[in-house]
């Protein structure tokens, strides 16, 4: 395999994929049609900083910037169900209007008639308000933050703070501290397995784990040097080295080795017993965390070393719950949103000496 550096993650009824400083987002709307969105990534000046790709501060960069990057995507997506059609939108102002007439009326009868004047017009006011009422960006830049903010604070809940308390338990019984904390890395991930099994039984996440399926199998058929089209994408594995499945399990398994390394002897140095410093120290942690992480599943991206294969075989077994068999109707989707921002018959080209014919004009947005 090849590496394409070209990735991505399912969203409502689509796929995003990421390449370079553009990101396209491909849509199957409610009508059937795929609908592709391209833009340029805002972060791509600030990663041609030099400090920001040294080693384990771009990992934190990119995490966050995945994790903005993908809020934004899922938005678009979720925006596509959410507008109305031109039928619909007919028929609910017409409602609107023949609600308004009536209580106009009703003044009317009663000689009220500047009263059934301010009714209609309060109507039609109304009216055109919602016609222009798209959200604008600041508010939709307000509400990926919360999004992001408490998708953060969930995690660090879920993840953090509750395998850590429920642990503490264990102190009635045990005294030593490296026992408390392997329990401690035992449940987290006991909890991650958990999370991963009882979303995956949603009905509705498993349709974006089916496009999370197209996503991998586009990736991995341009990499293996496959023409792109939805019978070899079909052929092709779910499982890819670079998912975030994979990113994830390698955090949990980093921060169980951080914690155990770091804090029995800073402790120790200190003499700090407290819950709260205890705390404070995984969350202190969390950056370099994610930085060691990111190297790895950079790492693996690109090697094809045993050990790095051998660590990298758990987080790739947990992409079957994370991934499903997609349909052909995905896949074309996930490969309209990978031709959208990714020149793979030129990728093909240079890396397997194909002799595919290249288009001389560059993808439409």
């Amino acid at each position: 395999m090849k590496p394409s550096g070209i990735g991505g993650q399912a969203v409502i009824e689509g796929v995003m994929m990421r390449n370079g400083g553009k990101y396209a987002v491909a849509v199957r709307t409610p009508d059937k049609k795929i609908v592709v969105d391209v833009q340029d990534c805002k972060s791509s000046r600030i990663k041609n900083q030099k400090f920001i790709k040294l080693p384990i501060i771009r990992g934190v960069v990119n995490f966050f910037d995945s994790l903005v990057l993908g809020m934004k995507a899922l938005m678009y997506s979720a925006s596509l169900f959410a507008e109305e059609t031109d039928e619909e939108r007919a028929e609910r102002e017409d409602k609107a209007r023949r609600k308004a007439e009536a209580r106009a009326q009703k003044l009317r009868a009663k000689g009220r008639e500047d009263a059934a004047g301010k009714v209609l017009e309060k109507c039609e006011a109304k009216l055109a308000k919602e016609a222009g009422s798209a959200s604008s960006s600041g508010e939709d830049d307000a509400l990926m933050t919360l999004t992001v903010v408490f998708s953060l604070a969930f995690s660090v809940a879920l993840f953090i703070f509750l395998p850590y308390f429920l642990s503490r338990f264990l102190r009635q019984v045990i005294t030593s501290e490296m026992v408390i904390l392997i329990a401690e890395g035992i449940v987290k991930l006991l909890i991650f397995f958990g999370y991963l099994y009882l979303i995956s039984r949603m009905k509705d996440i498993q349709r974006n784990f089916m496009y999370h399926g197209a996503e991998h199998k586009c990736i991995n058929c341009i990499e293996n040097g496959l023409e792109l089209n939805v019978q070899n994408v079909r052929g092709c594995s779910r499982e890819h080295k670079r998912c975030g499945t994979s990113f994830l399990f390698i955090v949990m398994f980093v921060s169980i080795i951080f914690i155990m390394v770091v804090s029995i002897p800073l402790f120790a140095l200190i003499h700090v017993h407290t819950g709260f410093w205890r705390v404070v120290l995984r969350l202190a942690l969390l950056p370099l965390i994610a930085g060691v992480s990111y190297e790895f599943i950079r790492l693996a991206g690109t090697s094809d070393n045993r050990l790095v294969n051998l660590l990298s075989r758990p987080g790739m077994l947990l992409q079957h719950m994370t991934t499903k068999e997609p349909d052909d109707s995905m896949i074309e989707v996930a490969i309209a949103s990978v031709e959208a921002v990714f020149d793979w018959k030129k990728f093909e080209n240079e890396q397997f000496g194909t002799h595919y014919g290249l288009d001389e004009k560059e993808p439409e947005e």
